[in-house]
């Protein structure tokens, strides 16, 4: 997987927004206004993706590709290197479930507007 197919399965999720929020480099892509996923340009191999916690540690056991999360709280956060054994349908899964988390831990209210309007809340910043 290369960055321009991660930016798509991202930015093809119901309601994300993607921004520089940190630096001019890492490209964080958000919904709710939540942060689930992270990737540096400057060096776009791997990404930080937030996990649940007994899954991310089963990940890191079974994966050399996985690691606790570069300056993120390594407990709900992985760093995930896409250019392992890693495949392409394993890369996603680990996008999707990031998003799923993020996105089931918003209000319903919040929620059930992003699904009312996902393209009013799809604008890049």
């Amino acid at each position: 997987m290369d960055i321009e197919v991660l930016r798509e399965i991202c930015v093809g999720k119901i309601g994300v927004t993607e921004s520089f929020p940190f630096d001019e480099n890492t490209l964080v892509f958000k919904v709710g206004g939540k942060m689930f996923l992270l990737i540096d340009l400057a060096n776009p191999v791997a990404f930080n993706a937030k996990c649940n916690p007994e899954k991310a540690v089963q990940l890191r056991e079974e994966y050399d590709e996985v690691t606790p999360g570069y300056h993120m709280n390594k407990v709900h956060w992985n760093t995930v290197n896409m250019q392992g054994r890693l495949s392409f349908q394993q890369l996603k899964e680990l996008i999707d479930h990031s998003y799923d988390l993020v996105f089931n831990s918003l209000p319903k209210k919040l929620r059930d507007g992003i699904i009312m309007n996902p393209d009013e809340k799809r604008a890049s910043k």
